[in-house]
């Protein structure tokens, strides 16, 4: 099996749009989301802006064997407390789980993007918290610290990879 990570340029932007459909069906599972008449989800609020706001902003695909396979959105945060990076968002389709697909590609993200990160899911989404918990604690070797937010009850962890020894500082 080879993985790959690539920065999705504007011009193959679609792909990233195409795969998000699939994203927001997984969503369903969690929050109350229609498709149009069309038979489409609604876009992505802000998706635009990972090819037109600068470089605070970067959108990865992930493939398995020159295939695309999922995506990640990852934001340099700017003046933040809650850290320097966020994984706004992190899909892997399901034909990949549970075969070290999304592992590598987090721990890819992380070492590429050295510093203080946040990871959150919705607090519906168990799943994606038991993929996270595991993923950043083998990263961090179990340090990290989970925190909820106070409206939502939303979890997110928080870690750093300059503490793990992974990244070159």
């Amino acid at each position: 099996m080879e993985l790959g990570l690539e920065l999705v340029p504007a011009e193959r932007k679609q792909i990233i749009s195409r795969l998000m459909q699939f994203y927001l069906y997984d969503f369903t599972r969690y929050l109350d989301l229609d498709v149009n008449p069309d038979g489409e989800y609604p876009a992505y609020p802000g998706l635009e802006a990972y090819w037109s706001s600068g470089h605070n902003k970067y959108a990865y695909l992930i493939t398995c064997d020159n295939r695309p396979a999922g995506f990640a959105l990852v934001d340099r945060l700017l003046r933040s407390s809650e850290g320097q990076f966020y994984m706004t968002e992190f899909f892997v389709m399901p034909k990949y789980r549970r075969s070290g697909v999304g592992t590598w590609a987090a721990h890819l993200l992380f070492d590429m993007f050295p510093g203080d990160w946040k990871v959150s899911q919705i607090r519906a989404n168990s799943p994606a918290r038991t993929f996270w918990h595991r993923v950043i604690g083998d990263y961090t070797n179990g340090a990290f610290l989970e925190k909820f937010n106070s409206r939502q009850g939303n979890p997110s962890q928080y870690f750093s990879t300059l503490n793990v020894g992974r990244v070159n500082k």
